[in-house]
Parts: structure tokens; sequence; C-alpha cells
């Protein structure tokens, strides 16, 4: 459109209407460039081209011109204050609905992982970390399993490559098989008495099916002090699981062996699910077998430096999954390395 053939009340009409029917971006975007492009925009060429008419003529077109330019200008701004810009300078509608997001969820293990040291916390218990690879010594010899104990039989153990155990090596590394030589460690640095529960993960070769795998989370603890007995155990056992599933439980204790406690218990808490009345979860016993502990051994006592004369104590473990297993009432261990989000989405 030329600058001597524009009809400028035309124009003003279009430009009019075509700012009020604009209800999207595009529609604003579209409006600049149509009007206000610098090459090919109308405005910009009657401006452009005003050095071309006469001075009559450029006393109207000109003002009449730079009065649409302004309108268009301020429209466009009122818009870009109401919708926002991107960090790209491009209008975004504020108004358009937000794409939904997903929402995370923490890890049904690290759930229980917090209420188990909320619990313990509020019992005066530390809580310490070891290291997911040990030596021999910590995991075996300083428990009370030496090396040609059958009870390392009990564990199917990850030996680190060149640190195997019939080699010469002085120092034999493995993948820690439970949570215990992290209380070696903290008893070695600490002096009694002592509070303390060590969760993390711990490795065994085994096969892996519904309720077993080779890489799973465990939390030991630990008391020790002068006059500790097995009554203090059963008794800070009994606030844990009564907070823990929110309900009143029995607890049995039924004789059993580790080489780290003597004497030692296999724990049994009333069932969950049917109170102790006999269900299938509970095998019709009412009971639900939990976590092996015991009173610790002088041994171990003394290979941390502990007079075990003057102190004594008691030592617990249980697996993390097994009881995210009973609280969450899920039937597959597997489940929890899945990344099924279906599954995590529940918690």
């Amino acid at each position: 459109m030329e600058p001597q053939n524009i009809d400028l009340k035309l124009l003003e009409t279009t430009i009019k209407k075509e700012l009020a029917d604009a209800r999207e971006t595009s529609d604003f975007d579209a409006i600049l460039k149509k009007y206000l492009e610098k090459e090919t925009g109308v405005l910009s060429k009657i401006l452009r081209g005003l050095k071309d008419l006469p001075e009559e003529q450029r006393k109207i077109v000109g003002p009449k011109a730079n009065e649409l330019n302004a309108l268009i200008r301020e429209q466009v701004f009122k818009v870009s204050q109401t919708k926002g810009n991107n960090d790209n300078g491009q209008w975004v509608d504020i108004t358009e609905p937000a794409k939904i997001c997903q929402i995370g969820h923490l890890h049904p293990i690290t759930l229980v992982l917090k209420e188990v040291e909320r619990i313990f916390g509020g019992m005066g218990f530390e809580i310490a970390l070891g290291t997911e690879i040990e030596n021999d010594w910590y995991n075996f010899d300083a428990l009370n399993i030496p090396k040609d104990h059958p009870a390392r039989d009990m564990w199917d153990t990850f030996w680190i490559k060149d640190f195997r155990p019939q080699t010469d090596q002085k120092e034999k590394l493995l993948l820690r098989t439970h949570t215990s030589p992290a209380q070696v460690h903290y008893m070695q640095k600490q002096k009694p008495p002592l509070r303390v529960i060590v969760p993390g993960r711990v490795f065994r070769h085994e096969m892996t099916d519904a309720s077993h795998e080779f890489d799973f989370f465990q939390i030991e603890g630990l008391m020790v002090d002068q006059n500790i007995n097995v009554a203090n155990f059963q008794a800070i056992l009994n606030e844990f699981f009564n907070q823990f599933f929110g309900k009143q439980l029995k607890i049995k204790l039924r004789p059993s062996f580790f080489p780290f406690t003597e004497p030692s218990f296999e724990v049994d808490i009333s069932c969950i699910n049917c109170n102790g009345a006999g269900c299938p979860a509970c095998k019709q016993t009412g009971w639900m077998e939990l976590m092996g502990a015991g009173m610790v051994h002088p041994k171990v006592l003394e290979n941390a430096g502990i007079d075990s004369k003057k102190y004594q104590g008691f030592a617990f473990g249980i697996g993390l999954d097994r009881l995210a297993m009973l609280k969450y009432k899920i039937n597959d261990i597997r489940l929890f390395k899945g990344c099924d989000l279906r599954f995590l989405k529940q918690f």
C-alpha cells in the first residue's frame, strides 16, 4: 500500500478491528508483523515513503501513521503486561492452563527409614553410618566370627576382586554382609554409655525372589551401659514396634544363635494383620518373625576396646525392606527396585 494511495480512515478502522478481535499471542504477533515489520509492514512502508509525498499530504499522513503505530504498540504492551514474557522475549499467555508436572514421591524405604530414625531418636539413640566396603576383620573377626567358624556359612559374601579370601593379603575387602561392622567402629571411637542405630545397604550373594534380594537395607541397633539387661532391650523394642505400627503389639523372644551375641534371640511380634488370632500372613501362628538380636558377646566388646566386666549391652538387626513390606502390605521385595511409577506414586 503506497502512501499516496492510502485511505487512512479505512486503515484505522481495520487496525482497530483486528486489535479488538485478537485473542491469542499469535494474533498480536501477526498484527505486529503485518503493520510494523521493518521491511514489509504497512505502517513501516508508509512512514518510509513520507519523503516522496507533497508537503501538505505529508503533514496529514505522517501524524496519522505515527498515531496508528503508537496505538498498535500500546495495545501490544498491555497484552505483554497481562500475559508476560519468556526468557526469549516471546509473549507467554499466563492465562493458558499450565502443563501438569509429575510430583516426586519419597521411596517407601526412605519413608520407613525416616520413621525409624524419628522413633529411636526420641528414645535417645544417635545415628551412625558405616562404609559399604569393609575389611574381613570388621565384618567377621571383630564380631567373634573367626576364619574357621562355621557361622561364616550364614553369609554368602561378595569379595572384592584381587582381595579374595584364599589370597595371602592381610586385608581382605568385601561388600559388607550386615551393618554390624559399623557398631565396632562406633564403639572404638566412643565411650559408654552408648545408644546408636546404624542404617545402610548390605549385600549377600543369594538368589532373588519375592522375599530375598542380594542388595537390601538393614538397620542395626546397639545400646551399651552398666547393668543393661534383656528387660531393657524388650522395653525399647516394645516402644518402637507400638509406635511404628500404630498399635499395641506383643513381643516374643525365641532362643537362637548368633556369634556376636550371647544369649541370642529371634524376635517375634503379634501379627499386625490379625492381632494374634491367626491368618495366612502369619501362617495361622499369630506371630511374625522380624529380627535377630541378643546381648552383645563379651569378645565383641573387648575387640572394640570396651571392658566387658564393667559394661553390657544388647544389639539387634532388622531389614528395612521387611518393615516396609509389613507397613505398606507389599508382597514382593523386588518392587522396591522395579522403578515402576505406578508403584512409587502410592507413597
